[in-house]
């Protein structure tokens, strides 16, 4: 997965860290926290199960060869948020925005 606007040739751990510190520094937890992603057609049930029984909205691309996802969910931690972008990495193809 990647991030827009995410650097390539930045370590990859210290991009968390360095997430994960503006997480904290911009949101009081708990909170509700939006997750946008864009994934192909193909691997959209795998996406939607990253978050379980949570509502999402799914809106089709033009030709729908994509799909964009937005949940939201409370949050209880930065490290929650964070597991939610590492189970969506697992999966390919898939941006967050």
């Amino acid at each position: 997965m990647q991030f827009i606007n995410q650097p390539e040739a930045e370590n990859e751990e210290a991009w968390w860290d360095r997430f994960k510190e503006l997480l904290d520094d911009q949101n009081d937890w708990p909170t509700q926290y939006t997750f946008k992603f864009i994934a192909p057609a193909a691997h959209l049930d795998e996406l939607k199960d990253v978050f379980d029984e949570h509502p999402v909205r799914v809106r089709e691309s033009s030709k729908g060869n994509y799909k964009s996802v937005t949940a939201h969910l409370r949050m209880s931690s930065s490290e929650e948020v964070i597991e939610i972008y590492e189970e969506a990495s697992s999966i390919d193809d898939v941006i967050a925005l």
